[in-house]
């Protein structure tokens, strides 16, 4: 098994699991649907074609929260476009300033054609909405070594300069992650309905799936690297 790992960042995300007449929430963390829906989108799938979302949507997916962002409410207005009649005042929430890294599990083949399709992206990637473009390159790495679990682990903390310079007095910081349950993690696991059956417009269907939240600690690249200080170093000047 090979593991394709994503950032995800930029100024605005979205990730929905469900939405109510004018009201669309956000998650605190990408969702399977909203990720499987842009490799498919890199990869030229069309909407309703299940055979071909299926072998995308059977890949293990976790995410690490490298950055949680700031939730924020936005109201929308519209007209229609050809009778100018407005349509009902909708409130839209969205993550500001968040990084996250997601990771996906399977076949190298396929997930080698996915890292190639978001390098030259048949439609382009957005993070949850057309209105939340990137800010970096999606891409990040095609891992041969080590499950989903331990790539998870072992990749460098993605957050923002800015961000980590308030974590410089820490060597190591501690990051949530969100992964698919393991079969003896499922009597324990909560579940999200964000797995993709359908992306058709006319019949679009998610099942539920189990997850876990795990933490993980790596190395923190912008911590304060402070002088050496022995206190016995001047007697020994003393001494000389």
């Amino acid at each position: 098994m090979s593991v394709l790992t994503l950032r995800l960042a930029g100024p605005l995300q979205s990730w929905g699991v469900s939405a109510r007449f004018t009201r669309r929430t956000t998650e605190s963390a990408p969702t399977k649907s909203g990720v499987i829906g842009m490799l498919a989108a890199a990869a030229g799938v069309e909407r309703g074609d299940d055979a071909e979302l299926a072998p995308l949507a059977a890949l293990r997916f976790g995410v690490r929260i490298d950055q949680p962002g700031t939730r924020l409410r936005d109201f929308h207005t519209a007209h229609h476009g050809f009778t100018g009649i407005s349509m009902p005042l909708s409130e839209r929430f969205y993550l500001a300033d968040a990084v996250f890294v997601a990771a996906l599990e399977g076949d190298r083949p396929l997930l080698a054609g996915l890292y190639a399709a978001l390098r030259t992206p048949v439609y382009a990637p957005f993070l949850g909405r057309r209105s939340c473009p990137p800010a970096l390159p999606v891409e990040l790495g095609l891992h041969d070594e080590g499950g989903l679990q331990q790539v998870l682990r072992e990749v460098p903390w993605q957050a923002s300069p800015w961000y980590r310079r308030q974590y410089r007095d820490r060597a190591q910081v501690e990051l949530t992650v969100l992964r698919e349950a393991d079969e003896d993690e499922r009597h324990a696991a909560d579940t999200r309905r964000d797995q993709p059956l359908s992306f058709a417009a006319a019949h679009r269907r998610h099942a539920l799936r189990a997850i876990v939240s795990d933490h993980v600690t790596i190395p923190n690249p912008s911590a304060r690297q402070l002088p050496r200080h022995d206190p016995f170093d001047a007697l020994e000047e003393e001494s000389v």
